[in-house]
């Protein structure tokens, strides 16, 4: 089980694949299994380094101390373990918001960047959401009732034209043994309620494309769309039929656009 000793915490990660070396930063309430659907599809062409954030699956302790900056510092750590001196980056939601403040710990080492589904803006309906998810979590019969208010805030409304979708996401949610806990969701909504950025989209100069999902009820598009625009020659794409998961609601989609995009980046070895 690959596994990295820090100083306060034990990180958990996943390395697949071979080629030049993708750092995939997973969003709020995820972990190295969020990238399922899109990683098989990727690995053929990349090395995929998939870590655990902080109070996410096997990540120990669950209740380290957390902030978005502190996730990026890890991630970095991760790297440097692993012996890459060059990278790609691809985040998604908070791990867009990890990608950027990693950026600015080691802009020379960041080859290309990819940012799925996030914004660098306040967006207090998007934590009034996760405040509900959990207190609904914390209600009697609140494991299976959470989940079930959270798929039509982050899945396209395709997914939920057939029923039997709901049911296999949640059966599958419910069995993974590495669940977030209603706490440690709780620590994780903390740090990025209380998140400050150090790195301004017109900080980024590696190369930088940022997807979008037209169906995203939990990112301000035209907020973010402004936002992004002020990376210096920044590739913004938005992906039909994919809400907040775009990884999962268009993961052939996403796949094609990081291969064309990062191929073209070059390899960072």
């Amino acid at each position: 089980m690959p596994e990295l000793a820090l100083s306060d915490i034990t990180l958990h990660f996943e390395v697949d694949g071979s080629g030049p070396p993708i750092l995939m930063l997973a969003g709020m309430l995820s972990d190295s299994a969020s990238w399922g659907a899109l990683a098989p599809l990727l690995t053929d062409q990349f090395t995929l380094i998939r870590p655990d954030n902080r109070s996410t699956g096997r990540t120990t302790p669950w209740d380290a101390e957390t902030s978005v900056a502190q996730m990026a510092r890890d991630a970095l750590a991760l790297m440097d373990e692993l012996g890459h001196a060059k990278f790609h980056v691809v985040g998604h939601s908070m791990g867009g918001l990890m990608a950027m403040e990693l950026f600015g710990l080691a802009p020379e080492r960041i080859q290309a960047m990819s940012i799925l589904a996030s914004a660098p803006v306040r967006a207090p309906r998007t934590m009034a959401v996760f405040d509900a998810l959990l207190a609904v979590r914390r209600a009697p019969e609140g494991e299976q009732l959470w989940l079930r208010a959270l798929y039509p805030w982050i899945f396209a409304p395709g997914f939920f034209t057939d029923p039997a979708n709901t049911d296999t996401a949640l059966a599958a949610a419910l069995a993974y043994p590495h669940a977030q806990s209603a706490d440690a969701m709780a620590h994780q909504m903390e740090a990025l309620r209380g998140f400050r950025p150090t790195v301004r989209p017109a900080d980024l100069t590696c190369a930088t494309q940022v997807l979008h999902g037209t169906e995203d009820l939990l990112i301000p598009r035209a907020a973010a769309e402004k936002a992004f625009a002020q990376i210096p020659n920044v590739v913004q794409a938005t992906l039909p039929d994919a809400g907040h998961s775009i990884h999962w609601d268009a993961a052939p989609a996403v796949a094609q656009h990081l291969r064309q995009f990062h191929d073209t980046a070059g390899d960072p070895r």
